[in-house]
């Protein structure tokens, strides 16, 4: 809770600086890499959601970062809706394979409307990520 941002670029900056933490890298590179990506057409997936993503040079595995937002904001989203749940998938960059299946797990998720009201009420951190694991081993089933 308590996450903040004025717009779309202010939420992939936030979410961007907490990768560069966590991965110890440079958060201008990752920003710049997920606003390429962006600038391809938006990750607004619809229904409140926001998938950013980009392949980074160095990371051994694709890694993300969860975000759901205490106002959501104007995404460009492609049903003009504003988004308030934002998922930062960042990929090494010669996996092409297992980013785009990555990418449609994480489509997958939230593409249920359950799931995402779920998570919209959950208030704890390592409630909301006990929310995709065990998405992830139903769906892996």
């Amino acid at each position: 809770a308590g996450f903040r941002a004025s717009g779309k670029k202010a939420v992939i900056q936030r979410l961007c600086e907490a990768a560069a933490h966590d991965l110890d890298c440079d958060a201008a590179e990752i920003f710049d890499a997920v606003m390429e990506r962006e600038r391809l057409g938006s990750t607004g997936v619809g229904g409140g959601v926001a998938i950013p993503h980009a392949r980074i040079d160095g990371l051994d595995r694709p890694r993300g970062w969860f975000a759901r937002l205490d106002s959501p904001v104007d995404y460009d989203a492609i049903d003009d809706a504003p988004v308030d749940l934002v998922f930062l998938l960042l990929a090494p960059e010669a996996a092409n394979a297992e980013h785009l299946k990555t990418l449609a797990r994480i489509s997958r998720f939230f593409r249920r409307e359950d799931r995402r009201q779920r998570i919209r009420e959950t208030e704890s951190p390592a409630a909301i990520h006990a929310l995709f694991a065990a998405a992830e081993k139903r769906d892996a089933a």
